[in-house]
């Protein structure tokens, strides 16, 4: 369902344009779920339009060298035997103190520690009997969170632990239906519901802020992990992992499986490939060695036997590591434990997950790969390399740690850091490929390289990176460079500002990053003392005394050195689907009449069970809240509408630690159509272009200095009731307090002084936005197809397509060529749109702090809109133009598809009712999980109302079909009709609805939410109204709901990214059904 503005409005959050710094202390994993937060960091123009804003529902994968598979929304869970609600968990008979209720529930105290950083108090127990680790942080913090991560080290590519993950989520003891996962994301509070694979270890967190949920959700996972179904049912390994398909004897077998089609997905990806290379070339001795998430050509190998014994091995309390975080009862959280963890006894298991240290090269190697490149497509600036270090042989010190990841951000972490910007300016290739400094695993690693290079330029990049780390080990960096580094580092350390993500979870993962390997749990939580220290040092020696070492010893003297290079292959898709053509070929060719019959039996069995609803009783095991449990009133944010000058000023009265965010907005309306597509490259100039006074890395340091960043971007939507979009450019900003005045000079500074002159910059932004463009086609292509679609419905989705989707990559290819023949016309053009937005009569300015730092910058407010143009109003522009309905497949290589298909139900007469949230919600967690996901082997399959638009649409992501899966979008109608429904399930669709709605959100994101709903004419008394529809759902409004969404089969139009030759099948199955348009 969109987490409308409506009703939620954006978790956007200044992390959105904040690089996490060091990775040692902002160890968010490198791959978050795309509804939370945004993929890591890259300190990019954010293009943020409402589809990338408001939509996704599904865990995203790293492209990362050391991928996470967070997964979910789409994911799955399940139970066993029968359980109630969790009322066991208070124990009357032990009461005392802290330490004597912990002794006498079997745990032994190893350390107490206040973490002042996060004013927290943190106390390590270890279970006597298990030898379990558990980290039990107690604070003020609402937003509680849960989580158990065992180390989990595979031996092999076939992805047990991957698979593993999704499996133990589908079934348990206590809960024994099919998903209990999908239960939890129906009908409760929660504020984070995941499960994570690393290459060594996998992590169950959950996070609420109501206590009673948050306690049902623990009970799930721990009886998920301890006692799933999956160890005893072959056909729940068969569903996430991998099995043979065959629906008639006289028809071809297939591969099917959850994780088989999500990794296909992910080997579709260049940068994901090149990112797997290089660690398995780095770690050829240990188990980074192998792929955890599983290769497709490997985990058909994988047997249920070594799925079972996996399990058995590793999923122990022996081997786990257990967080507890926020203000709920400590005393409690050890009753629930000691329930689950007196059921085992010690195991071995945490000798045998040891992970070994890789021993370090004596000498470089080098390696050549070949990716899947598009037929056809110019393959000559097309090659990728990258050059990766494994750093050291054991695991750094704190200190050694923080430094490097200083240095990390000195040498990449913004546009104006030295390694990135000399890469980039050399125009050997389009755009950075590597992660800079990783330190998520034992041993840290460093890598950085260029994607679109020439073959003949391979070499020269190589000695670019070379030379160029060779500069900065002789030179140092400019002091001005340090400050700015420093600012911004210790900024986002203080802030803590994590968005939707839950601080106790950001803080789980950095604790882990250390406690998995026997180290010190609480030292990565502790970042003050090595920051002071490290502060002082640089003052005292200089900052080349403490970074030019770091850069010789780790980098440039390192022998354990692997140079990846990629080769486009256009052949490559078509040999691998022959590969597997071939493959099953001998499978069937090897099997009797009676094997296919049993196969297609079996095939059947399976989907049979897919597609039978859990009994009424079975998912009442599930504990939920009641509808009691639930505010009647939306969450109220304090917005104080006046003027300064003239001027709407939206003020947010919240506690936000010192900090002021603002947003300065205009209007775009008056913006000439053809100069759209040009936005968000105005956007990213406005930043990464110099002034008369400074050139842009000085201007970039100063924002480094001064500030905690800011970023520009385009905001479109559709606004109900209206044909004339929403559309505006937003200037974010954050600073501390007393940093209020330089914050809204920079903002001046950028909109007004910065200079449209530097032709190769802007010749950078194009090559890195078209990069972009490109990885986007593989990597998100529901993202597209969604855009595409909306292009065709309404206006403003055609406005975000010409600034986000396939035109805009069709534009940015044809700019490419004129930026050298129309460099001045390019850059009027730049200044015809800043003459267009900037206006007093057009701006609206939002802030959100404490009411003294509110009234003390209003000064400052009125001093940056007194320098603004003032003009008389102009005329509006009407943008009326949309793509053509037609049904269009856009074909990439890939081995999976993204299948979309979308109309406007408002065209046909359906008025908003709040009761449609509960309803996409359903559907999405119902019939498309059940037939997309889990029967059709999708990754995932959702669908998504975009209540100001009116525009209903069905989306599929990593799809093994496509006919099939249009099939089943337009089965929906008459699975809503048909649909019975008891008070229990209703009440649950209804409470997870809320929790939705009521995401949980800092101040920042608090107050920009409240903006959007300013913008998009959304009043509290319309929240509230949505509410109570919401709250007032009824089987009814089901059925009802039924007729409004038969337009999307009758009249929708589809938009698949999809490999060529499914779109050749489909297009012979059903003739002309598809436009065709190659795109790579």
């Amino acid at each position: 369902m969109e987490r409308a503005v409506l009703v939620r409005s954006l978790s956007c959050s200044s992390v959105s344009f904040n690089r996490l710094f060091f990775r040692s202390y902002h160890r968010l994993a490198r791959s978050y779920p795309s509804s939370r937060l945004p993929p890591h960091n890259k300190r990019l123009v954010s293009n943020i339009n409402r589809r990338s804003a408001l939509r996704h529902h599904w865990r995203r994968i790293s492209s990362s060298p050391s991928p996470l598979y967070l997964k979910r929304c789409f994911s799955s869970l399940s139970p066993r035997a029968v359980a109630t609600s969790p009322k066991h968990f208070s124990s009357p008979d032990v009461g005392g103190s802290q330490d004597e209720v912990a002794e006498k529930l079997g745990f032994e105290k190893i350390s107490e520690q206040m973490i002042e950083e996060c004013k927290s108090k943190a106390v390590l127990y270890k279970h006597k009997k298990t030898g379990a680790q558990v980290m039990s942080v107690s604070n003020s913090d609402e937003n509680k969170v849960f989580g158990i991560v065992f180390r989990t080290p595979p031996k092999d590519s076939t992805g047990i632990p991957h698979i593993l993950e999704h499996s133990v989520l589908c079934g348990s003891r206590k809960y024994p239906l099919k998903e209990p996962f999908v239960e939890l994301l129906k009908g409760s509070l929660n504020t984070f519901l995941n499960a994570f694979t690393y290459p060594d270890r996998t992590c169950y967190p959950v996070a609420s802020t109501n206590t009673k949920d948050f306690y049902n959700l623990v009970d799930v996972y721990l009886d998920a992990v301890f006692f799933p179904k999956c160890v005893e049912d072959l056909q729940t390994f068969q569903q996430e992992g991998w099995h043979y398909e065959l629906d008639n004897p006289s028809e071809d077998i297939s591969f099917k499986g959850v994780v088989f089609n999500e990794m296909k997905g992910v080997y579709s990806q260049p940068d994901n490939i090149l990112g797997r290379m290089a660690q398995q070339a780095m770690f050829p001795d240990n188990t980074y060695g192998v792929d955890s998430g599983g290769d497709p050509k490997v985990i058909p190998k994988l047997t249920f036997e070594e799925f079972k014994d996996f399990h058995r091995k590793y999923y122990h309390p022996s081997n786990a590591r257990i967080w507890f975080y926020g203000d709920d009862d400590t005393n409690e959280r050890l009753h629930i434990l000691s329930e689950y963890l007196d059921s085992f006894d010690v195991s071995v298991a945490s000798e045998e997950s040891k992970v070994k240290p890789q021993k370090l090269f004596s000498e470089p190697i080098r390696i050549v790969e070949k990716y899947p490149a598009g037929d056809g497509s110019d393959l000559k600036k097309k090659h990728m390399v990258c050059l990766n270090w494994l750093l050291s042989d054991n695991p750094l010190d704190l200190e050694t740690e923080l430094t490097l990841g200083f240095l990390d951000h000195l040498m990449l972490g913004t546009p104006a850091a030295p390694l990135r910007r000399i890469l980039l300016e050399s125009g050997l290739g389009d755009a950075i490929v590597g992660g800079g400094v990783e330190d998520e695993l034992l041993q840290p690693q460093f890598s950085i390289g260029l994607k679109g290079v020439s073959e003949e330029d391979i070499q020269k990049v190589e000695e670019l990176v070379m030379n160029t780390l060779k500069k900065l080990a002789d030179e140092g960096f400019d002091p001005e460079a340090v400050e700015a580094s420093m600012n911004t580092i210790e900024f986002s350390l203080r802030e803590n500002n994590t968005g939707s993500f839950p601080r106790g979870l950001s803080l789980m993962l950095r604790s882990m990053g250390k406690w998995i390997y026997d180290m010190d749990p609480f030292e990565p939580l502790k970042y003050e003392k090595p920051l002071q220290s490290l502060k002082a040092k640089i003052a005292e020696e200089g900052s080349k005394a403490v970074f030019s070492p770091l850069i010789e010893k780790f980098i440039l003297n390192n022998p354990h050195r692997v140079t990846v290079e990629m080769q486009p292959d256009p052949e490559k898709a078509s040999q691998d689907e022959a590969a597997e053509r071939e493959i099953l070929e001998k499978v069937k060719s090897s099997m009797t009449d009676e094997d296919l019959a049993e196969l297609t039996r079996a095939t059947q069995e399976l989907r049979l069970k897919q597609e039978t609803p859990d009994p009424p009783e079975v998912l009442r095991s599930v504990p939920s809240l009641s509808l009691l449990d639930i505010p009647k009133k939306p969450i109220h944010v304090p917005t104080k509408i006046g003027e300064i000058g003239g001027v709407k000023v939206l003020q947010h009265d919240l506690f936000t630690n010192d900090v002021l965010y603002t947003e300065v907005v205009f209007n775009m309306s008056s913006l000439k159509q053809e100069l759209l597509p040009l936005v968000p490259l105005f956007c990213q100039s406005l930043l990464e272009m110099g002034t008369k006074d400074m050139d842009f890395v000085q201007l970039n340091q100063l924002i480094g200095r001064k500030t905690g960043g800011i970023s520009v971007y385009p905001f479109t939507s559709s606004k109900r009731g209206r044909e004339d979009p929403c559309g505006h450019i937003i200037v974010r900003g954050k600073a501390m307090a007393g940093r209020a005045e330089d914050l809204f000079n920079l903002v001046n500074c950028i909109l007004q002084d910065v200079q449209f002159t530097d032709q190769q910059r802007f010749n950078q932004f194009v090559s890195q936005s078209k990069a972009r463009m490109e990885n986007r086609l593989r990597g998100s292509g529901h993202g597209i197809a969604a855009a595409r679609m909306d292009a065709k419905l309404n206006v403003a989705g055609w406005i975000a397509e010409q600034m986000g989707g396939i035109s805009y990559l069709e534009f940015l290819r044809d700019l490419e060529e004129k930026v050298d023949q129309d460099w001045d016309g390019i850059s009027s053009s730049l200044e015809e749109i800043r003459k267009s937005l900037l206006s007093r009569q057009d701006c609206l300015v939002n802030m959100t702090a404490d009411g003294k730092t509110l009234t003390d910058s209003e000064k400052f407010v009125s001093k940056f809109l007194d320098l603004l143009p003032s003009k008389q109003p102009r005329e509006t522009n009407l943008w009326g133009a949309r793509l053509s309905p037609v049904n269009e497949a856009i074909l990439v290589p890939t081995q999976v598809n993204y299948v979309g298909k979308a109309a406007n139900i408002y065209e046909t007469g359906y008025q908003l009712n709040g009761s449609a949230y509960v309803i996409s919600k359903y559907i999405s967690n119902t019939w498309l999980w059940d037939r997309v996901r889990v029967s059709g082997g999708a990754y995932g399959g959702f669908c998504d109302f975009d209540t100001h638009s009116g525009v209903f649409s069905y989306l599929s992501y990593r799809d093994p079909n496509l006919l099939k899966t249009l099939d089943v979008y337009d089965g929906t109608a008459g699975f809503l009709r048909e649909l019975e429904m008891d008070d229990d399930t209703l009440t649950k669709a209804i409470i997870g609805t809320i929790g939705d709605v009521d995401s949980y959100q800092l101040p920042d994101a608090k107050g920009y939410s409240s903006l959007l709903r300013h913008l998009l004419g959304v009043t509290e008394e319309e929240r509230q109204k949505r509410r109570e529809e919401i709250l007032s759902t009824s089987l009814n409004d089901f059925k009802e709901f039924a007729d409004a969404i038969e337009a999307v089969k009758e009249k929708g139009v589809v938009v698949a990214v999809a490999s060529p030759d499914d779109v050749a099948s489909a297009n012979e199955d059903r003739p002309n059904f598809f436009e065709v348009k190659k795109v790579l």
